[in-house]
């Protein structure tokens, strides 16, 4: 049987790699679009079989030289998003918006079996987030363009190579005492990396197609609860402020000032919002791919690069 060709965008990402992988090992031939190909090429080479992964460079933007990709595609996926804004065209309305209405467009044009584009959970409540009604819009203008799309909305994605638990665990690790934003209740429903490989693969594999899909982990975690397992998992105590919310927000100010900001006033009003399933729309579990690694386990697993000690610390810390 001839391999299916997939064509991604966002590749070089947590999700893109782990992704890449999987989809080689399966006998499926990816083509990844990267727009700078000699920082970018080195990671994403090593993740896909040999002869079965080809890269190439493009701006994401430019219609011309993308709309080639899709003569030879069977699948295209969309991993591609920002959480801040930056200058140069990198908004949120261009790339949550306009860039998945451009491959809806192209999807159907050429008539791909399938396109898979990764949102975000928790969109619809969140009224007053530029980022949240970027990813809704983005969403309506594919449904428009192509019907069939399955649109997978996760919850946050942890794994040793994201920006959520590394950076908090960092910040635990240096500081004595930690901000709580609305008091650390907002829920999650943190997933692993590889539970939501698992989904995307077999949204892929049994050809799912279920316009939104809500990605989520088995638990369902606050904000500080996080927070707390994350600093029993690196030995560190911590005490824990709540924040009102005019400080917040000038903290978030000054946060957003810097190229990779830790939080912007964006993200700040983000997290008024529980970050779970809507009971609205089906969930992974529905589709028979329930989420199984627990967040715990996982995180354990690298959580000893930020121990006094790394690999060699002893556990000290006991709640």
């Amino acid at each position: 049987m001839k391999p299916k060709n997939c064509l991604i965008f966002g590749g070089s990402g947590q999700i893109g790699r782990y992704l890449i992988r999987k989809l080689t090992q399966n006998n499926y031939r990816v083509t990844v679009v990267t727009r700078n190909i000699h920082q970018k090429s080195y990671k994403i080479k090593t993740q896909g079989n040999a002869g079965y992964i080809e890269i190439v460079e493009a701006n994401i933007f430019d219609e011309i030289k993308i709309r080639k990709l899709f003569k030879k595609a069977d699948i295209c996926i969309n991993l591609v998003g920002i959480l801040f804004e930056k200058r140069r065209g990198n908004n949120f309305k261009n790339i949550h918006a306009l860039f998945p209405s451009i491959l809806g467009k192209l999807c159907k044009e050429y008539n791909l079996e399938q396109f898979i584009h990764l949102s975000a959970l928790g969109i619809n409540e969140a009224v007053d987030s530029e980022y949240a009604k970027s990813k809704l819009e983005g969403e309506k203008n594919i449904i428009n363009c192509f019907p069939t799309a399955t649109i997978l909305r996760p919850s946050v994605v942890y794994s040793v190579d994201d920006n959520f638990t590394t950076n908090f665990m960092t910040l635990i690790k240096n500081l004595p005492i930690f901000p709580l934003y609305y008091s650390g209740n907002t829920k999650f429903m943190p997933i692993h990396c590889s539970d939501l490989i698992d989904i995307i693969y077999q949204v892929v594999q049994k050809n799912i197609k279920s316009n939104i899909l809500e990605c989520v982990g088995p638990e369902l975690i606050s904000f500080k609860e996080i927070l707390k397992r994350l600093s029993k998992l690196i030995d560190r105590r911590i005490i824990f402020i709540s924040l009102p919310l005019p400080i917040a927000n000038l903290t978030a100010k000054f946060f957003q000032i810097f190229p990779n900001p830790l939080l912007t006033e964006d993200q700040l009003r983000l997290l008024k919002y529980d970050n779970i399933s809507s009971g609205k729309y089906k969930t992974n579990f529905d589709v028979g791919v329930p989420s199984k690694k627990s967040f715990d386990i996982e995180v354990k697993k690298y959580s000893y690069m930020w121990k006094e000690g790394g690999q060699f610390s002893t556990e000290k810390y006991r709640s």
